[in-house]
């Protein structure tokens, strides 16, 4: 990995029984264009892995759809909707997804999380966090990716593993046996 990679690499901490990754990203636009790309159809079709199903206020009921039937759609509820500063939501089998944003000198501050039971999943997952939040500055910025997701996922997944040890690779990929 490249310095600008370990810059924005995800951390992984132990939460009680739980795991979370945390990304902190500095990206140089207002936290209103940032919220935008968040919570609007047409941007988050950009860089998040579905589309969002269900209204935009706390406690609504949201489902998670996989484009091009990569997956089976996800339930889950928006907990927080505090434009445009905090987006939180849970998805799946009990896992949550918090995106904070705070503004600064530089434009934003965005922090992620994604906290969820299976440590197994940890580095898979967070390359793929990894992939998605380079898309989003991607797209912030109106640059084309340079490289395909499962490209740019390859090049950061073994970082992950060896940061996380093996006990956070043992659940792969999608379709991958491990």
């Amino acid at each position: 990995m490249n310095r600008r990679d370990r810059q924005v690499d995800g951390e992984l901490e132990q939460s009680d029984e739980r795991w979370r990754l945390r990304f902190t990203r500095r990206l140089p636009h207002p936290p209103a264009k940032v919220w935008l790309a968040l919570t609007e159809p047409q941007h988050l079709a950009a860089w998040f892995p579905t589309d969002i199903q269900g209204e935009r206020r706390a406690g609504a009921p949201l489902r998670f759809v996989f484009r091009n039937g990569e997956g089976p759609a996800l339930e889950g509820e928006m907990l927080t909707y505090d434009p445009p500063s905090v987006l939180e939501f849970s998805w799946g089998a009990g896992e949550t997804l918090r995106f904070e944003l705070q503004p600064d000198d530089q434009g934003t501050l965005l922090v992620f999380e994604n906290t969820f039971d299976q440590i197994g999943k940890a580095a898979r997952d967070a390359a793929g966090w990894h992939v998605c939040l380079d898309v989003l500055d991607h797209h912030l910025r109106g640059e084309p990716v340079p490289w395909s997701p499962g490209e740019r996922w390859k090049q950061v997944h073994d970082g992950y593993v060896e940061r996380f040890g093996a006990e956070a690779a043992t659940i792969g990929p999608p379709g991958v046996e491990s």
